[in-house]
């Protein structure tokens, strides 16, 4: 018997470096002290490297061996490591061993059938403490995902945290990030945003979201068709020289966040539309201060969470799409982001514009996100308004002032003295 048949007896798919960061990605983001357990562990895995490199002081990692390791091998591989990682590594020699954690990661992609993947989920939920995230990966190539990836997508629905499709991982892999237990809010303050592969990186400091990636190819695939199809013609060049400021448009930078607690940041570049008091009962009876910014074509289009908190609910409402700067821009198709947080109610609205007709938005119900997060992104010219509840903030924005998404200051939580 196997100390843990986490999968099918069919050949395993390998898990690289990238698909093995975005496994443990919900480990590395804790800054408070986590524990994790990670089940399947081979001790030649990225995925126990990713795990290892993740852990910080205070921090506890129990591993698990798979179909492909042994508890001695694992054990002397992290011995290797130096004393800090084996004080803070534990191997045992089969999973009831294990104690509950925070995070469960499972290191060898599933492939087997819906059933055995729900007997699988069923049995690692004793060892999912509360408000924990269990991490799994299953192919996403298609004819090898069987029946696992249909059970991970209907499980994703309870409290999800999302999925994460990684391409550059052979084969492709789908990350599923489970809840099944609602966080505690004020858990979201402890987060560092997530890491997500929804970007590629171009430079250190400069990443193109994988929307962009995906028009550029479909722009230079219609410019190899064009030329083609008419070698002796130049319009295979409209194509291909718009597939440059197609990708450009979907930039998507490094920022940085600000550290301080009571700060709320803007959640896009752009401009200050409006700084207001209003009601609106979709999100509670009290009033709320709404920071509208509007977005030119030439802005980064990626939205980050302005600050921590818990998705409680998405919704979307249809409308037009007038000029996003124009005030019937009010009703034009919007998706709205409602986040509980320590200080009530704050929602995050993604607007469409004249040019805007698709809202990507990332996170399921039930996700927890750090301040300055990356969550989503609007196509083209558009507009981001922040409501917070009025009497628990005050704006640091007028109109006409410019943003900058995950780093400019819009607005400061009052102190006890201040409110």
């Amino acid at each position: 018997m196997t100390p843990f048949p986490a999968v099918s007896s069919t050949s395993v798919p390998g898990v690289g470096a990238r698909a093995a960061r975005v496994l443990t990605a919900e480990f590395a983001r804790q800054n408070a002290a986590t524990s994790a357990l990670l089940v399947g562990a081979d001790h030649a895995s990225a995925v126990v490297a990713a795990a290892v490199e993740a852990l910080l002081p205070g921090d506890t990692l129990t591993l698990v061996p798979g179909e492909h390791s042994s508890a001695e091998l694992l054990r002397g591989h992290i011995t290797g490591l130096g004393s800090w990682v084996a004080d803070r590594v534990k191997v045992v020699d089969a999973l009831d061993e294990a104690q509950p954690a925070d995070v469960v990661i499972v290191a060898e992609p599933l492939t087997g059938t819906a059933d055995e993947t729900r007997t699988l989920l069923d049995r690692l939920g004793k060892y999912l403490a509360d408000g924990a995230v269990l991490s799994v990966a299953a192919p996403a190539t298609p004819g090898r995902t069987g029946g696992a990836a249909a059970e991970l997508f209907r499980q994703g629905a309870l409290f999800g945290v999302g999925s994460d499709l990684v391409v550059r991982n052979q084969p492709p892999l789908r990350v599923h990030k489970l809840r099944f237990t609602p966080a505690e809010v004020s858990t979201a303050a402890t987060l560092a945003p997530a890491y997500r592969p929804s970007s590629v990186p171009v430079t250190r400091t400069m990443h193109i979201d994988s929307n962009g990636v995906a028009a550029a190819g479909i722009a230079l695939g219609l410019a190899a068709l064009a030329r083609r199809a008419r070698p002796k013609s130049k319009l295979w060049l409209v194509p291909a020289l718009l597939s440059a400021p197609v990708a450009l448009f979907f930039r998507d930078p490094e920022r940085d966040v600000p550290t301080d607690p009571t700060t709320i940041i803007s959640s896009a570049d752009g401009k200050v539309l409006s700084v207001e008091r209003m009601h609106d009962e979709r999100f509670g009876p009290g009033e709320f201060l709404r920071i509208a910014v509007f977005l030119s074509v030439f802005d980064v289009h990626v939205n980050r969470a302005p600050v921590a908190g818990r998705v409680a609910d998405y919704f979307v409402e249809e409308g037009g799409y007038a000029n996003a700067a124009t005030a019937a821009a009010e009703h034009n198709v919007a998706a709205y982001t409602v986040l509980d947080t320590d200080h009530g109610t704050v929602a995050v609205v993604q607007r469409t514009g004249l040019i805007a007709r698709r809202i990507v938005q990332r996170t399921p119900v039930g996700t927890l996100l750090a301040k300055g997060e990356r969550y989503g992104l609007i196509r083209f010219g558009s507009r981001t308004d922040v409501y917070l509840p009025a009497d628990k903030a005050e704006a640091l924005v007028s109109v006409n002032e410019r943003v900058v998404g995950g780093s400019t200051v819009i607005a400061r939580w009052k102190t006890d003295r201040s409110s």
